[in-house]
């Protein structure tokens, strides 16, 4: 006799979801082959799911589109959480003003500076939708306004990271303004949607019980003892259980839930909170769970969301302007790039004028945000389904043309500066250069084949076909004497012959090289260039693999986030101060400290001296803010 155990329905319909997930496949592929990565992913999906979406909603049975409306608002939940998780809280309380404040410190700080940028931003789209309003009928010019101060940080990261820039002094203050811009816009329409949906009652104040919440979650976070905690989460977190997953899942679910009962415009502030207080959290184990997380996100959420925008987008709905649709669509876009590029002038005299309106330009950027807030926005009837679908093409058309006229106006040199030249486009060299991309280190491939030059360079490496025996490569690629360069073509014989070149013919010092056997290790050594022993280092990994595997296992697979660097000891304030006295920062640590030719670890009563090279290990944040104490 069988016994079902569960009773479950095998009648649902699956294709529609099929469907859905099919473009979330295609999409990137088909991107990837057309060589078009520089347009965000998800402007196709929406484009995609408008073409099929009639089709697809109209066979579609009334559950199977239930569940994939279910499906996008739980990809829009997971969209405004990974929004939260994106932005480095510790980049804005580093920013946070220490020293008496003059107007060159002003405009120096990312965190003041960005703080007027947002509110500069807000006036200007107070006054532009007053007069938008002069066109077409505007049930609320508060909230139209802030539709338009919204910004896409997940925009503007990507294309200054490609860029090489998001560790300079100018990406760092976009990025930031960009993150004041998603923190503040969010807390503002979620309030100004409460308000207009209930008015003014006491159960406002429940709202801001979800930052008490926040607030209570970091104390609780930081004082408890979890190093059992952690322990357990380590042993699980690779097994079937996934905890550290299942734990991520409660605390965006603490924050939905109590947002829901507040009301539904509360939702995506709780999410948002969730993340960011997540971001406080994620520090050693960031590259690990943010892959899992972001798997989940983009790879089946987050797609099911953009696609469905797309599907449900209404052109039938600019009707509503009569003749004027062209002429309100006209001044909407050029108001959505005014009200970002007049506060970029903010810019103009730390990084010049036009760098200041190209950084404005970018700014202007709108996706996720702008359209959370126009759906919030019709469904609360203060914005008609025509400014709705004009706020969701012009996100599609900004998202496309910032990243391009940022591009044109403010061009970069690509091979000048501080870069690493690799030789040889091997399996080695490509996976150093992807490596050093991670860290925001500019490098660039030299290779003969011309085959395997545009198969690198599809993969969006940046590489020039040619010798590492032709001088006249160099002198394209402006190789300097800070460069290192890395001779790796898979023969030793052609690294021997490259680093000669080099040494004889250049004069280049900073040259490091790969040793197979004896005979090549002893000829790098007479030409004075750095080389590893392949076999030792191989010998050497299996040991750690052997001794210490998950000290090896934590360093290789968070090797995007934390890294060594070696920084000499110049501020004068520091010199003849104890390490324990320097308030070092959290994720970063000093691991070795040479004094001529004498090295040693140091501790918390060893004193540091002008000319001490530090070790340092830690994030990229922790080494900016050691490199800033070291050399002030």
């Amino acid at each position: 006799m069988g016994v079902f155990l569960l009773n479950i329905s095998f009648h649902f319909d699956y294709l529609p979801l099929l469907v859905v997930i099919a473009i979330a496949w295609i999409v990137p592929i088909m991107m990837s082959l057309l060589k078009a990565q520089r347009v965000p992913t998800v402007i196709v999906e929406i484009i995609f799911g408008f073409l099929v979406g009639y089709y697809l909603l109209d066979f579609a049975s009334e559950d199977s589109v239930m569940i994939l409306d279910f499906l996008a608002l739980t990809g829009f939940i997971f969209l405004m959480f990974l929004s939260g998780l994106e932005i480095d809280v510790d980049q804005i309380i580093l920013s946070l003003p220490r020293k008496k404040l003059t107007l060159s410190r002003y405009l120096k700080n990312p965190l003041l500076v960005g703080l007027t940028y947002f509110l500069i931003t807000l006036f200007l789209a107070m006054g532009g939708a007053y007069l938008l309003s002069l066109i077409v009928d505007l049930p609320s010019v508060w909230y139209f306004a802030l539709i338009m101060i919204t910004t896409s940080v997940g925009i503007i990261f990507p294309v200054l990271k490609n860029r090489g820039e998001t560790t300079g002094h100018f990406g760092q203050m976009m990025i930031i303004t960009a993150a004041i811009a998603d923190i503040l816009s969010i807390v503002l329409f979620t309030f100004t949607a409460y308000i207009i949906r209930k008015g003014f009652r006491f159960e406002l104040l429940l709202v801001i019980g979800l930052f008490v919440l926040f607030y209570v979650f970091y104390v609780l976070g930081k004082r408890l003892n979890l190093v059992l905690f952690r322990r357990i989460t380590f042993q699980l977190s690779h097994a079937a259980s996934q905890i550290s997953i299942r734990g991520t899942l409660l605390l965006i679910l603490i924050f939905v839930v109590l947002a829901q009962y507040l009301g539904v415009e509360v939702i995506l502030l709780g999410a948002f909170l969730s993340g960011l207080l997540l971001s406080l959290f994620l520090h050693k184990d960031r590259s690990l769970l943010m892959l899992k997380l972001d798997g989940m996100g983009f790879g089946f959420f987050i797609p099911i969301f953009f696609i469905m925008v797309g599907a449900k987008f209404e052109p039938g709905a600019f009707a509503e302007f009569d003749n004027s649709l062209l002429l309100f669509l006209v001044l909407l876009l050029i108001t959505l790039y005014v009200v970002k590029i007049i506060p970029s002038l903010l810019w103009a005299r730390l990084f010049g004028t036009q760098r200041a309106i190209a950084g404005g330009f970018l700014m202007a950027s709108r996706l996720s945000l702008i359209i959370a807030a126009a759906a919030i926005g019709l469904d609360l009837g203060i914005i008609t389904p025509g400014i709705n679908a004009s706020f969701i093409f012009l996100a599609v058309l900004t998202c496309i043309v910032s990243p391009l006229i940022y591009n044109n106006l403010n061009p970069t040199d690509h091979l000048a500066g501080a870069k690493t030249v690799i030789i040889g486009g091997s399996s080695i060299g490509v996976l150093l250069a992807r490596r050093l991309k991670m860290h925001g280190k500019m490098s660039v491939i030299i290779e003969p084949d011309e085959k395997r030059f545009h198969d690198i360079k599809s993969k969006g490496l940046d590489t020039v076909q040619g010798s590492g025996m032709d001088a006249k490569i160099y002198d394209k690629i402006k190789l300097n004497p800070e460069n290192y360069v890395v001779v790796e073509t898979g023969s030793d014989n052609m690294n021997i012959n490259i680093c000669e070149f080099l040494r004889t013919e250049l004069r280049h010092e900073r040259i490091i090289s790969k040793s197979g056997n004896s005979k090549a290790e002893e000829a790098l050594r007479k030409l004075d260039v750095e080389f590893l022993d392949a076999r030792r280092v191989l010998a050497t990994t299996i040991e750690s693999l052997i001794l210490m595997p998950t000290t090896y296992h934590a360093l290789v697979d968070t090797f995007e986030d934390y890294r060594v660097e070696e920084i000499e000891l110049s501020n004068k304030d520091i010199d003849g101060s104890q390490v324990k006295d320097i308030p070092f920062h959290k994720d970063g640590t000093v691991i070795l400290v040479r004094r001529g030719s004498h090295v040693h670890v140091p501790h918390g009563d060893t004193y540091l001296r002008i000319g001490d090279i530090l070790t340092v290990f830690g994030s990229g944040t922790a080494l900016d803010d050691t490199r800033k104490k070291l050399l002030s």
